[in-house]
């Protein structure tokens, strides 16, 4: 799976994920997010179609409403419609959606075809535990985390240190492994090199133990009510 995002770098993003996947496109899960403020009906049909065009492909896999704007989601949702009918999209979903958005979004004729919510969520940034991440999996909503390891940030702590050395991993696949726990959650790490690439999928063999995860806890606690939804 690629996720980009024609905010990212102002399009220059999708251009080098592009690149990289020319004559191989059906080798990847294609993500990509169209900007609140293009999400009209045919600003976002017309805002996919640009992301098309620098990726050189043919369809997303997945599209995404980066976050929420003024534009009513009632607009939103007949551009993926017929995005989907013409092939241009596969699956739609949202990003940086609390409850109270994704409960909107169920009220409208269109949402129940939502397939996904990306947020973040990692070690520091534990908010989705206390509600969103229960009312997703009631629901069988996956919720894909971005952020996982803090912009970098997570791997330098302590914490992460000693429960690495213990299972002989980096700091980074511990904080992977956290955040993979979760059935019906995936991750989204940043990857800037094949060695970097193979360091995250590792991170997939790390099993904590309850050891681990209460000292993580003691660390980093988990929420006692209810949080904003956090966004980077």
């Amino acid at each position: 799976m690629i996720d980009t995002a024609e905010m990212y770098a102002d399009g220059a993003a999708e251009e080098l994920v592009g690149e990289a996947l020319a004559g191989r496109r059906d080798e990847a899960f294609l993500v990509s997010k169209v900007l609140p403020q293009n999400s009209t009906r045919c600003g976002t049909i017309a805002a996919c179609e640009r992301s098309l065009h620098r990726l050189r492909a043919d369809h997303l896999d997945l599209y995404l409403l980066h976050w929420r704007g003024q534009i009513p989601l009632e607009e939103t949702l007949d551009a993926f419609a017929t995005l989907v009918r013409t092939g241009k999209i596969r699956l739609w979903g949202v990003s940086n959606f609390a409850v109270s958005d994704l409960e909107e979004l169920l009220t409208l004729p269109r949402g129940a075809a939502v397939t996904t919510d990306q947020v973040v969520y990692n070690l520091t940034r534990r908010g989705i535990e206390y509600d969103l991440l229960p009312w997703c999996r009631t629901r069988g909503l996956p919720i894909m985390a971005y952020s996982p390891i803090e912009q970098g940030r997570l791997p330098g702590h302590p914490a992460l240190g000693e429960v690495a050395a213990r299972h002989g991993v980096t700091p980074a696949q511990i904080a992977l492994s956290w955040v993979l726990r979760h059935a019906g959650l995936n991750t989204i790490p940043r990857a800037g090199t094949t060695a970097h690439v193979r360091e995250n999928h590792a991170a997939l063999d790390v099993h904590l133990t309850e050891q681990d995860l209460a000292q993580l806890d003691r660390v980093f606690p988990a929420p006692t009510g209810p949080r904003p939804l956090e966004m980077l």
